[in-house]
């Protein structure tokens, strides 16, 4: 079975790297070449989709970047795969993209068996993001956890969790030695400052938290 590849690129070297590591794949046809994102939304603009099965693409480019083409992509064409190939390692860029449905994400400098890899992965049906990329991603959402955790006050932690492992507003009081009132001050202030909207959003705050299990 072959399958129809589109590259975006605006560095030609990288772009003519990436074919000669492809030029050997009989199973991948290379249908279209782009400098931009822009390049490729026209040519998705005028062509049908049905026809194309991955987007491979950098981050940065002119016109249209990879993190903006992956979200008309997945807006407009959700059924189109899009791979990621970039030397950006930003955590920004990484959650933006994962929460955007990015399909796979590895570095520039990944060997060729690492892209093929990628590549028969994510046309598989999965997504395939390499060591380096889910290392950057894990740590930074450990450090979001941190950073939350020291933004708390010990006595906001421990209404948290006591809210999390369900106690009712008098429990809570009696164990901390706090008026009711003084709970309810907690709790709001809480809902305020971890953005969520009530008691449930403050329960799944504090698992993730690691709070309670």
């Amino acid at each position: 079975m072959k399958y129809n590849l589109i590259i975006a690129d605006d560095h030609k070297m990288f772009l003519e790297g990436m074919l000669s590591m492809l030029e050997d794949q009989e199973q991948y046809h290379i249908m279209f070449t782009a400098k931009s994102g822009e390049n490729i939304i026209k040519y998705l603009q005028i062509n049908s989709s049905n026809d194309i099965d991955l987007i491979i693409t950098d981050i940065t480019m002119p016109d249209v970047d990879g993190i903006a083409l992956n979200s008309f992509v997945k807006e407009n064409h959700p059924d189109l795969k899009i791979l990621v190939v970039s030397m950006h390692h930003d955590p920004g860029m990484i959650n933006t993209l994962i929460k955007k449905d990015v399909d796979g994400y590895i570095p520039k400098n990944a060997e060729k068996r690492e892209l093929l890899l990628a590549i028969q992965t994510i046309l598989s049906g999965k997504k395939y993001f390499s060591s380096d990329i889910k290392e950057v991603y894990m740590n930074s959402i450990f450090h979001k956890k941190k950073d939350v955790l020291i933004s708390l006050t010990k006595r906001e932690r421990d209404v948290l969790k006591l809210i999390a492992q369900e106690h009712t507003t008098q429990e809570i009081a009696d164990t901390l030695f706090l008026s009711k009132h003084t709970v309810e001050s907690y709790r709001k202030n809480l809902i305020s400052k971890l953005n969520v909207r009530n008691l449930a959003g403050l329960t799944k705050y504090a698992i993730k938290l690691g709070l309670i299990d």
